[in-house]
């Protein structure tokens, strides 16, 4: 590793000497980092895997705001546990797929529902089939790939759905986990808990796990930290600096998703301009980013 970049990761050292164009679009890639919060979650998920089969397993609900941190932590969770090939007592191969990630459809439809689980498994299915037929492809091949979780995300699209279509399909969740004997994961934004509320048999069945913001504290300072390693400027920023980490914070407003949306948005500059790190001059200028939750669109000065 050349020492001028010491403060840069592997992966940002291998392009840092390329174009500004080719680094402003490494800038766009997807990042993971796996801080405090993520650990802490995947360790209460693992606890969940790991539990003996039994009718009723119990289930997670993961709330948040948008832009928190849930889909990456349920992408690198399922990463983890990715697939892997066995033979089966017949010799056959088949793919084992131990957690299993669904979106959730558009409306509190039960149909959708197993559609959707359909399509993580990337295998053909027909809308128009009846839907006990949708019902059996897809336990079939939850069953016939061992999966031990499942897993839907953005669940607060049930809620557009009414009363009754909101219990059927949590029912056919919970149905789901009783015939499997598998825990059921929802993640989705804070309204979410809604969907629960109505049902004291179903709210019984799921812990809640809240991802809040993050404080301005020694664990922002490491996120901080980590996100530098993955900037591709070659001067060190020192972001985790009081004065520097303070209007990260306050922009940010402690939103993971907006403080990656902010550092992109100096580091490009940075680059751009040929300052090569970030700077607080910098991080003032893009202080119009607004958060997530705005109830606003962002404008974009020009």
């Amino acid at each position: 590793m050349k020492i001028e970049y010491s403060h840069l990761n592997e992966e940002c050292n291998k392009i840092i000497d390329q174009s500004k164009e080719a680094r402003i679009m490494f800038l766009h890639n997807e990042v993971f980092i796996e801080h405090p919060k993520i650990k802490k979650v995947h360790s209460i998920l693992n606890h969940l895997i790991d539990r003996p089969k039994k009718a009723r397993m119990q289930n997670i609900l993961i709330i948040g705001e948008s832009n928190i941190g849930k889909t990456s932590m349920i992408k690198s969770f399922e990463k983890k546990h990715s697939s892997f090939n066995i033979e089966n007592e017949k010799g056959k191969k088949i793919i084992v797929r131990p957690v299993i990630t669904a979106l959730a459809s558009d409306n509190a439809d039960v149909k959708h529902l197993y559609m959707s689980i359909l399509d993580s498994f990337w295998t053909p299915h027909n809308p128009s089939d009846s839907l006990a037929k949708i019902r059996h492809q897809m336990f079939h091949l939850l069953q016939e790939c061992n999966v031990k979780m499942l897993i839907i995300d953005e669940i607060h699209h049930f809620l557009r759905g009414t009363a009754k279509q909101q219990r059927n399909v949590m029912d056919a969740l919970k149905n789901i986990g009783n015939i499997l004997m598998i825990p059921i994961v929802c993640a989705g934004l804070k309204e979410s808990e809604l969907i629960l509320s109505s049902d004291p048999q179903l709210s019984s069945r799921f812990d809640i796990v809240r991802l809040t913001k993050w404080e301005l504290d020694k664990n922002f300072l490491g996120l901080l930290k980590s996100f530098e390693k993955r900037l591709p400027l070659s001067k060190p920023s020192n972001l985790f600096t009081k004065e520097k980490a303070t209007l990260l914070h306050l922009i940010s407003r402690g939103n993971i998703g907006d403080l990656h949306k902010l550092l992109i948005e100096c580091a490009t500059y940075a680059i751009q301009n040929d300052i090569e790190e970030i700077t607080v001059d910098i991080i003032k200028k893009f202080k119009w980013i607004k958060p997530t939750n705005a109830m606003t669109a962002r404008e974009i000065p020009i």
